[in-house]
């Protein structure tokens, strides 16, 4: 069962908006330093959390939608976060869809999309990648265990000089695609797939 849309959704030109998405199955503390960091360090004025149905990319099914809807929604339960289940009302699933409905939505918001470092490290393997650069600036919060690889990747290599230094992050959101830059905080060991493993162990 699909909810209705939401009022927080409601967005006014030149607004600096940041795009969390994943399945955030289950969502942790480590999810909430990600949208913190970035709130604070981009200057943003919302943060939207993008509760996905699935991720193509992951074999394992994603649990009820519903469910990890009311869970983030208790974890993010701060001003200016707005969780939203907008991929299942449009009927997407791939992050450059939602990207080509929101700049149809939304053409004089400035939009920022937000991901861990784990995900930089793989988005070369995300449908249509490049375009997902040259759709909104992009700002990567470090994680603990993707470090190295995330600054190896190729999509770093490619687009090297597109990056914006951290004391230039605060500008991200205004700064025409393609444009990112890498936010160093101080690690948070969580992680999805632990919790759920150690949920397993004491079932």
């Amino acid at each position: 069962m699909r909810s209705a849309p939401l009022k927080s959704e409601l967005l006014a030109p030149g607004m600096r908006i940041g795009l969390f998405g994943g399945t955030f199955d289950p969502p942790h503390a480590g999810h909430l330093h990600v949208a913190r960091t970035a709130m604070r360090r981009l200057n943003l004025h919302r943060v939207w959390w993008l509760v996905s149905p699935q991720n193509p990319l992951k074999q394992r099914q994603a649990g009820d939608l519903v469910r990890r809807m009311d869970a983030v929604a208790e974890l993010a339960n701060e001003p200016r976060m707005v969780v939203s289940d907008i991929e299942a009302r449009l009927g997407i699933n791939r992050t450059v869809d939602l990207m080509r409905a929101l700049k149809r939505r939304y053409p004089d918001v400035r939009f920022v999309w937000i991901m861990g470092a784990d995900n930089l490290s793989s988005i070369h393997r995300w449908g249509h990648w490049r375009e997902i650069f040259a759709s909104y600036p992009i700002a990567v919060v470090s994680r603990p265990t993707d470090a190295v690889r995330a600054r190896l990747s190729p999509a770093v290599q490619i687009h090297a000089r597109d990056r914006l230094s951290e004391d230039q992050a605060r500008h991200l959101a205004g700064c025409t695609a393609p444009a990112w830059t890498y936010l160093t905080e101080p690690y948070h060991p969580h992680s999805s797939t632990a919790l759920r493993h150690r949920s397993t162990r004491k079932a």
